[in-house]
């Protein structure tokens, strides 16, 4: 007989332990979804808490809804130690890919209870996966809007169901936190490096450390500028180490100054203002280059594509003009810019963002990626092709429900490249 405690919510959390009764269990406890998280944390007290934690050292199996607050690895790694089962129930794409990663059993939501307690401690697709990719996301001095695309298209790349990181590296004046009204108190990108350093950064700390806006997992930047000197090279190197191993994609957010100053500091080894910057241009797969649709930023990206290119080797490079409009530059804005870049960088694979004032104040307004406040918009239209031509042909993913992998997001068709 399975000694078991279920910590689902609500009338469904009543109604499966009086199946899993029916079928031999002992239910020794029916609690909401996040207590055994919160007792384990010590978050929760009183005599509740010592009750639950006293069950939970003696059951066989925990039945979980696989939610962030209430699957943490600090649960995970209780249950280890007292030898329990952990089963979490998933409704979502992102529970099922939480479950995966913290390599416990996955149920699903409507699934009876015989079929629960027959599920297998570890999931079936368990195995590691191929590495990710990082994404950097790089602009010149000024605001050429470098965050913006970079959350955006970390929400596209997630719309197709692939597991998303969105980072903000930048070491001078890091806006995610402000762009997403996120808190950007808590641990962030820079803890992330700290533990890198000391060799204790695992796919769990991650996820733990990491704050959801919806489907994408995001690591927010320092909240002071001055805290710079923890962005250090190798600690940045080590951090983008695992999540490659986290995420099918890391968007990496960087600061666009690029230069190394090691001839104007007398000690060689001390900590580099830049090295962030350039320890993820070095690292990325795809360099994301933005550049604004206006005489002030397209002067500051010819003269500082030079530098980019040579930090960034063969790796590839796709260059993005946002802000596209005619009042800046005239009738022929688009003209006059790919002209220009193809005259003196050799650039002629473009593509061209929008200003839409509309969808943008929306989102500034609701501290929300556009794709989320004006999905329809002209912007989130443009973003979504540059994606599907430049930067993520359709993958296969698992099929959790026919257990086979199949192929998504056919409204992202492979193109062959062509200037916009």
């Amino acid at each position: 007989m399975s000694a078991v405690i279920v910590a689902v919510d609500g009338r469904r959390g009543r109604a499966l332990a009086d199946e899993l009764e029916l079928e031999g269990a002992q239910v020794r406890l029916v609690v909401a979804p996040n207590e055994p998280a919160a007792a384990v944390a010590d978050a929760m007290a009183g005599p509740e808490a010592a009750q639950l934690l006293g069950e939970l050292a003696r059951v066989d199996l925990l039945i979980v809804s696989a939610d962030r607050s209430s699957l943490t690895a600090q649960l995970v790694a209780a249950c280890d130690r007292f030898g329990v089962r952990i089963i979490a129930l998933c409704l979502r794409d992102d529970q099922r890919r939480l479950a995966r990663m913290f390599g416990v059993g996955i149920g699903e939501a409507g699934a009876d209870a015989a079929s629960l307690l027959a599920t297998p401690t570890i999931a079936a697709d368990a195995a590691p996966s191929a590495r990710g990719r990082v994404i950097a996301v790089w602009g010149p001095a000024g605001a050429p809007g470098r965050t913006r695309v970079a959350v955006e298209l970390a929400c596209e790349l997630a719309r197709d169901g692939r597991s998303v990181a969105l980072i903000d590296a930048d070491s001078h004046a890091p806006s995610m936190a402000l762009v997403t009204g996120l808190a950007d108190e808590g641990p962030g990108f820079a803890a992330a490096c700290r533990q890198a350093e000391r060799g204790t950064l695992t796919v769990a700390e991650l996820a733990r450390i990491a704050v959801p806006l919806g489907a994408v997992e995001v690591l927010t930047g320092v909240n002071r500028p001055g805290r710079w000197p923890e962005l250090s090279r190798e600690r940045v190197r080590g951090a983008l180490g695992v999540c490659r191993e986290w995420v099918t994609d890391a968007i990496v957010d960087v600061a666009s100054p690029l230069e190394s100053d090691e001839e104007i500091v007398s000690d060689l080894d001390g900590p580099r203002r830049n090295a962030a910057t350039l320890a993820v241009l070095a690292e990325a797969d795809v360099i994301i280059a933005v550049v604004a649709a206006d005489p002030t930023s397209v002067s500051r990206f010819v003269r500082g594509y030079g530098e980019l290119r040579a930090v960034a080797g063969s790796t590839p490079v796709r260059v993005v003009v946002n802000k596209a409009r005619t009042g800046a530059l005239g009738i022929d804005a688009r003209g006059q810019v790919r002209r220009t870049l193809e005259r003196y960088l050799g650039v002629d694979h473009l593509w061209f963002l929008p200003w839409d004032v509309k969808a943008a104040d929306a989102a500034l307004l609701a501290a929300q990626p556009i794709a989320q406040v004006a999905g329809r918009s002209a912007f989130s239209a443009a973003l979504r092709r540059f994606v599907g031509e430049a930067v993520d042909p359709p993958v296969r993913v698992r099929d959790t429900r026919e257990g086979r992998h199949s192929r998504r997001g056919p409204s992202r068709a492979r193109v062959t490249h062509r200037a916009a």
